[in-house]
């Protein structure tokens, strides 16, 4: 076999892991945020000032240290110990928070009374940090993602399944598209200028890099021959079709129906497009492949009738944004809501549980009803697990009185002791990584997919031993966040539409 063969059939026929496995995974970027959080707190404590020395570098080495760094080293080295990992780092942090909160309680209050009083706190901020968050974390795991999985110390159970099964990078690609219905036009409740055509005239104009970058993909896989797995969108489809097209088929929908009842239409559009695969020919024809070559429709099929699948999950991102993004200023009401989201994702993982049993399990390939319940309940656990890192990193800003954290709520200056200058916040967000990556997604996703390109021409990934592999994918994120950094660093947004 040559070698685009071998790293065809490496990333060929898996099966997934357990819907626990992936749910797990959900605690360490929360725990590496809150880790960043309390270094931060910490070194306030000890020096009284931020940001720290040299803070160009020092913060961004430490963003990568800290939040990077680990989400690389669990889904190569560290993968078959992730749990005690997690155990290990939340006892350490638990007590961490404890110190702090010992070291900065007033003698004469109470605990209960201390909780009661941040209840009652309220907060301020610009953008809701955990939606923030959870998008740029889903685009960073993804750009690990899409080079590790060429790599032998990649667990072959986090690659993408072949029809069925659960695997990381599965439910990577429906949290991708929920994400980005999340903060969608629609979503924030951006009205529609003019009328309902030229609104259309706007969707399809505005996913033109998309396109371009889709067609410049393609373009580059056939003639470079790099290595496909056909059976994951078809023979020229790729990811960036899809999220052009689900983007302008939901804008349109949106236009026509009731942007409140999104989650109605995400659950028939999905249900009917399960219901045609189980009553119809649909099924057989997409997992049969030995047809390609009769015509695009064919060569590409599971790309096309996949995008059903994706819109509902948009649809369902769309909703969960409306609910999200109304206003609230009190810590009660914010945990009141994510006790709603908590509840949501046990609805789901229940009515997924239901489908799995009674109809079919997850298939990525078709994008099936089970597909899109287990991308939007998982989405909203790990969208959930951050939101409570942010309570945690707001109580402990609280109780420290270090209220310089980057992309973390904000209390009321009138609650707040200290007399922080909006100046002093917008230089730490300056200097954060996160803040970095969410400025420019789009262009980090590109360097993510032209970096991968470029070391799998150069690296043979098949033959790495696991600690070169940790080190190349180390210095590949490295790379690509340098880049994003210095963009930030400068007030560069690179959009052209």
């Amino acid at each position: 076999m040559s070698q685009k063969d071998q790293k065809e059939a490496f990333v060929s026929n898996l099966n997934g892991t357990s819907l626990q496995e992936v749910a797990l995974g959900s605690f360490l970027a929360p725990l590496c945020l809150i880790t960043r959080g309390l270094l931060l707190i910490l070194y306030h404590q000890a020096k009284g000032s931020l940001p720290l020395p040299l803070p160009l570098i020092s913060h961004l080495l430490l963003d990568f240290s800290v939040l990077i760094l680990p989400l690389v080293l669990s889904c190569t080295v560290l993968s078959d110990i992730l749990h005690h990992v997690i155990f290990i780092s939340t006892c350490v942090l638990a007590c961490t928070i404890f110190y702090i909160y010992r070291t900065n309680r007033p003698p004469a209050r109470h605990p209960q009374s201390a909780i009661s009083t941040f209840l009652q706190s309220h907060v301020q901020f610009k953008q809701i940090p955990f939606v923030t968050i959870f998008r740029v974390l889903v685009n960073v795991k993804t750009a690990i993602s899409i080079l590790a999985v060429d790599f032998s110390v990649f667990p072959r159970r986090y690659a993408k399944t072949e029809t069925y099964g659960t695997g990381v990078m599965d439910f990577g690609v429906g949290a991708y598209v929920f994400a980005n219905a999340l903060v969608c036009p629609e979503a924030r409740r951006k009205n529609v200028s003019g009328s309902k055509m030229n609104h259309i005239s706007k969707q399809l104009l505005s996913v033109w890099p998309l396109v371009v970058l889709g067609m410049a993909r393609l373009v580059a896989v056939k003639m470079t021959g790099y290595h496909e797995h056909v059976t994951e969108y078809g023979v020229h489809w790729n990811f960036f079709f899809t999220l052009a097209i689900v983007k302008v088929v939901a804008s349109v929908v949106l236009i026509v129906l009731p942007i409140s009842q999104c989650w109605l239409f995400a659950l028939l559009i999905s249900g009917f497009y399960q219901f045609a695969l189980e009553t119809t020919e649909l099924k057989a024809f997409l997992i049969h492949n030995n047809d390609r070559e009769k015509d695009l429709l064919h060569a590409n099929k599971e790309g096309i009738f996949s995008v059903v699948g994706y819109v509902a999950i948009y649809m369902a991102g769309v909703q969960i944004g409306l609910y999200v993004m109304q206003p609230r200023t009190q810590v009660r009401e914010w945990l009141k809501a994510l006790f709603n989201i908590m509840l949501g994702s046990l609805v789901l993982y229940a009515a997924l549980y239901a489908c799995q049993t009674f109809v079919e399990p997850v298939s990525r390939r078709f994008a099936n009803l089970s597909f899109c319940l287990w991308s939007v309940a998982q989405s909203l656990f790990f969208m959930l697990c951050l939101a409570a890192a942010d309570m945690i990193l707001l109580f402990s800003k609280r109780t420290s009185g270090c209220h310089l954290l980057p992309l973390s709520w904000n209390l009321y200056k009138k609650q707040s002791s200290d007399s922080v200058s909006e100046k002093e916040r917008e230089e730490m967000d300056r200097l954060c990584l996160i803040q970095a990556v969410s400025r420019n997604q789009l262009l980090f996703f590109l360097l993510a997919n032209v970096m991968t390109g470029l070391t799998n021409s150069m690296v043979n990934t098949l033959s790495c031993s696991s600690v070169f592999s940790a080190s190349v994918l180390l210095a590949y994120m490295f790379m690509n966040c340098i880049v994003i950094y210095v963009l930030h660093l400068c007030g560069i947004t690179v959009k052209f539409w």
